[in-house]
């Protein structure tokens, strides 16, 4: 590629990449936030005052902290908890700021409060936050002169609280339709990113995954546990009421992609045996082709979504993959005998390309349902789409059980009032310790439960912190007016809070700047110079208390690995049996097919889990890790179980007239039993014949011969044989994996050093 084109090509790349980024639901989620904030303190400041105004942006922070995308649905509630603990705090810390000491032995029991909200999940750690956002910034208020002034403060905040959250009802209500388009877009994304990684794999020359079929499954059970997340996500706003046609297109494209993320996994079934021959290269990397156009069909897809355009229609890649059966067919054919290995490839390489065909036509039911050339089917959504979202609801049950010793959420809680505690103690004995808010704020930002998320927020923070504090100083030099003063804080507030999930180092910057210019409007502030240095001094400080209390009262990851573990095997087993039981669902809408997507959820969500609890266990002392080169080999193992479940139920619901249904009824009926038993015994007491190696108990499974018939002209029957022996041999392979890993567990871990 010649330079100038390569220029061209990466700038067009690098537009794409930003517009995207502009247009996305985290972006127009910051940017309702920030012009929220500005509304609110405008219309204070035009009715009380510049202070006034400055108080009333702390309360619009308590309420905006937990102000994301979501359902509307809960909306209400989700938004006044923050304040409704917050104000409070807030006016106990004004009351207390004559009282270093009084204010000290406050701060800890109140953090230790504050992060047992923890305990709600990923709901509850925006409304931490806030709540010690809202007494940090207290903090960093002049001394109040009078119970009365404080007061009178406190009512500004709650005020702002008030004002934001009714403004937040309204702007997320008329900003839900452009939500749904955006989650679904950002998905499509995702999905076009994790097509492309699967051509990858398609493409990888013959030996790349060594003797461990498992092997380089790495990154894509990474891009599947954060597609889960997004999944999620993207199912409590799209799947909320579809009662407009608009709405029920876009349920309809979710659901497309649920069927696509199966249709994915099932696509690395056989890869390894098919690299074998090094004359399948070819059609190997034809296929990979087929996978990158797809994806780039996708991203166009999303693209038109972003832009409010209609997409161009789909490229049909049905004749390239059909012209690769054909050859196939041929290889197979010219084979020595019908038992020969080259035979046997040639019969799984159609299988790999007609799995491709699956992909190719949910694209273009993505893209003729984004045309209106396709009616979305919605029968499962209408009936039951409250089951498939997250509830809305604050149930107190998470803190009935909050209350043991290893409980993660409450260590996590005694952990921060310990070093919140720490560090004002730390921080009042310095120099500069009028501004021990910050101190603080850098310990309630960094720490987080797992040392893996502390130490990458403890180095984005410091970097942000630096470069921010240059923005602010140079802003604060200019002495800005009141009206570009609000509009710094409101622009940096925005860009804090769209890219807080997403990328924190530009969150880290635009905090600091928030954090600099609303102290100054609080008039905490002394010389911009001299306030470089002391947050800079400041943030190096509480990053370096965050990441010492790291190791205090830790949640090993070790500590959960066993019940994650124990989740994958019935969320595996549960799966099994719904997918092995659908040959007996005659209508799409019945109630087993609604059990079984339900069931196919949790299996994602679990493993999910599991991935991702072992990735930050990659950051802990080598002495207190889990066994990860077993876990490693149980998520690939559980990977490839539920592509051989999902290549079943791709034939029972799509190639039902291939089938003889009575013929692989018992053998169905018999595997799901016989994988219900590899999964939920331990290895020594699983059934005879079964074993960490997986060997077939069943005799109809053990006479599935290696010469299988067409399986795109005859009955499909023995194909679904030797998927159903595969299915009991992984089940078998996952659970000798689990007994080990527990049995690893189980031995004391020496201490960390």
């Amino acid at each position: 590629m010649k330079p100038d084109v390569l220029t061209r090509w990466l700038g067009a790349a690098r537009r794409e990449r930003v517009l995207r980024v502009l247009l996305s639901d985290y972006v127009l989620n910051g940017a309702s936030c920030a012009f929220g904030m500005f509304v609110v303190s405008a219309i204070v400041h035009l009715l009380f005052g510049a202070e006034a105004a400055a108080n009333a942006t702390v309360g619009v922070i308590a309420a905006l902290a937990p102000d994301l995308v979501g359902p509307r649905r809960g909306k209400l509630v989700h938004l006044v908890v923050a304040p409704l603990i917050g104000v409070p705090l807030f006016l106990a810390v004004q009351l207390l700021r004559g009282h270093p000491v009084g204010l000290g032995l406050f701060l800890v029991p109140a953090t230790f409060l504050a992060f047992l909200g923890m305990a709600w999940g990923k709901r509850g750690a925006p409304v931490a936050i806030g709540v010690m956002l809202v007494m940090l910034f207290s903090m960093s208020t002049p001394l109040a002169a009078s119970p009365g002034q404080a007061l009178v403060r406190t009512f500004y905040c709650g005020l702002g609280c008030a004002l934001y959250v009714v403004y937040a009802l309204v702007a997320h209500t008329v900003l839900n339709a452009r939500y749904r388009t955006q989650l679904t877009a950002d998905l499509l994304l995702a999905v076009a990113a994790l097509l492309r990684a699967h051509a990858r794999r398609v493409a990888a020359p013959p030996g790349s995954a060594g003797d461990d079929p498992t092997a380089g499954l790495g990154d894509l059970l990474r891009r599947q546990a954060a597609l889960a997340d997004q999944l999620q996500t993207t199912r409590d706003v799209v799947l909320e009421a579809p009662r407009t046609p608009r709405r029920q297109m876009l349920a309809g494209m979710l659901i497309v992609v649920l069927e696509m993320r199966d249709h994915l996994v099932a696509s690395e079934l056989d890869l390894d045996r098919v690299r074998q021959a090094a004359d399948h290269a070819h059609a190997l990397s034809e296929i990979a082709g087929i996978y990158r156009d797809m994806a780039a069909d996708v991203d166009r897809l999303a693209d038109a979504l972003l832009l409010h355009q209609t997409p161009e229609p789909a490229a049909d890649h049905q004749a390239r993959l059909a012209a690769l059966r054909l050859a196939a067919a041929d290889e197979a054919t010219t084979s020595h005998a019908p038992h020969d290995a080259a035979a046997v490839r040639a019969a799984l390489l159609r299988g790999v390309a007609y799995r491709a065909r699956h992909l190719n036509d949910a694209v273009r039911q993505l893209i003729a349902l984004a045309r209106g050339e396709a009616t979305p089917d919605l029968a499962v959504v209408r009936a039951s789409w409250r089951l498939f979202v997250s509830p809305t609801d604050w149930s107190l049950q998470p803190f009935l059980t909050l209350w043991h010793w290893r409980q993660p959420a409450l260590r996590h809680a005694i952990r921060a009032a310990l070093a919140v505690g720490t560090g004002y103690v730390i921080a009042t004995l310095l120099p500069w310790g009028s501004h021990d808010y910050w101190v603080l704020l850098t310990i309630v930002v960094v720490l987080r439960g797992s040392l893996a998320q502390t130490l990458e927020r403890r180095n984005q923070r410091v970097a942000g912190t630096v470069i921010g504090s240059l923005l602010a100083t140079g802003f604060l030099a200019l002495h800005p007016s009141m009206l570009a003063t609000v509009l710094a804080v409101t622009v940096a507030q925005g860009v804090a809070h769209a890219f807080a999930l997403r990328r924190y180092t530009i969150t880290a910057v635009a905090a600091s700047v928030l954090g600099l210019v609303q102290s100054h409007m609080l008039y905490a502030g002394t010389s911009p110079a001299f306030a470089l240095l002391e947050r800079i001094g400041d943030t190096l400080l509480g990053a370096g208390i965050a990441w010492a209390f790291a190791y205090v009262l830790p949640s090993w990851e070790r500590g959960q690995i066993a019940d994650l573990v124990r989740r994958v095997l019935r969320a595996l087993d549960q799966h099994a049996a719904q997918s092995l039981g659908l040959a007996r669902i005659d209508e799409i809408d019945t109630e087993p097919e609604l059990t079984w997507r339900l069931a196919r959820r949790e299996a994602y969500d679990a493993l999910s889990a599991l991935v991702q609890a072992t990735a930050r266990a990659l950051a802990e002392p080598r002495a207190v890790q889990p066994p990860l080169a077993l876990l490693e080999q149980l998520q690939g193992h559980s990977y490839q179980l539920l592509g051989q479940l999902s290549a079943v139920k791709s034939m029972l619901l799509l190639r039902r007239n291939q089938l003889n249904l009575d013929a692989i009824a018992a053998p169905l009926a018999q595997a799901a039993a016989d994988i219900d038993a590899r999964l939920t015994a331990p290895t020594a007491a699983s059934p005879p014949g079964a074993s960490a190696t997986g060997a077939k108990s069943d005799p109809a499974l053990r006479a599935v011969p290696e010469d299988l018939p067409d399986p795109f002209e005859q009955d499909i029957s023995p194909w679904v044989m030797r998927r159903l022996a595969l299915a009991e041999s992984l089940a078998a392979s996952v659970r000798g994996n689990a007994d080990l890993i527990n049995a690893q567990l189980a031995a004391p871990a020496p201490p960390p050093t």
